[in-house]
């Protein structure tokens, strides 16, 4: 008979199949005898140096299931600032604190494929990759698609757009980057960010819950806040 965590990942994988065409993710488990250790997969997303490849995901159930997150690291390599060029690690704060039981491995998987389509350099796992992107923002995208043509099977772009990523990282965009958190605290709102939203859609999220300012100040909330952001970044995405 198999337990109610093993069931719950069945409905969550049936959930993955019925929705693979749209969502750009997908998981399988390793054998028919372990639902409990999965392959992942994530479709690069368009307008960016991944676009087209196929990264594979490694991930682990955990015994506290849904309590704790899954387990999870690239087995493709990539060249991105919170993934570790050496061992595929990831830093990615819905995987670890920012998780909630809400959440599910589709969620975690699409986390990923955002994170790949916004990285966050200021909260990195690889400091090499983080470095590059801050200071030479079109080398790093330039490299991250070698990666992506090399180790991910992505379709070669002799005119991918690099400017995003100059503009992401200028002077200016840190200038006036205060006013995008309409008054909550940076770090709050950058906890939910670094999942791969946009800080609009979180702070969009922030308001919409009924999360307290706070008068600009950090504060940990409670879980069924988080749960409630949470849900709601997933289901405007």
């Amino acid at each position: 008979m198999s337990s109610p965590r093993e069931r719950r990942i069945l409905k969550e994988l049936a959930d993955i199949e019925a929705d693979r065409d749209k969502s750009g993710v997908y998981a399988q488990p390793v054998s028919e005898q372990n639902v409990l250790h999965l392959k992942g997969t994530i479709t690069g997303p368009p307008d960016t140096p991944y676009a087209g490849g196929r990264y594979i995901v490694d991930i682990v159930i955990p015994g506290n299931y849904p309590f704790k997150s899954p387990i999870m690291k690239f087995e493709t390599k990539v060249w991105h600032p919170n993934v570790s060029s050496q061992t595929g690690a990831i830093c990615l704060d819905t995987l670890g604190t920012g998780w909630s039981p809400v959440q599910t491995v589709k969620t975690a998987l699409l986390s990923l494929r955002m994170l790949l389509e916004f990285p966050n350099p200021k909260d990195p796992q690889d400091a090499e990759v983080a470095k590059m992107m801050m200071s030479r923002p079109e080398d790093f995208a330039q490299k991250a698609h070698e990666w992506a043509v090399v180790h991910a099977s992505a379709p070669p772009n002799p005119s991918l757009d690099k400017s995003r990523y100059r503009r992401d990282c200028s002077p200016e965009k840190a200038a006036i980057d205060e006013s995008r958190y309409q008054g909550y605290n940076r770090d709050l709102v950058e906890r939910f960010a670094s999942m791969g939203f946009e800080v609009e859609t979180v702070v969009d999220a922030f308001n919409y819950v009924g999360i307290d300012r706070n008068n600009g100040q950090d504060y940990e909330l409670e879980e069924a806040y988080i749960g409630d952001i949470t849900a709601r970044l997933f289901n405007e995405h």
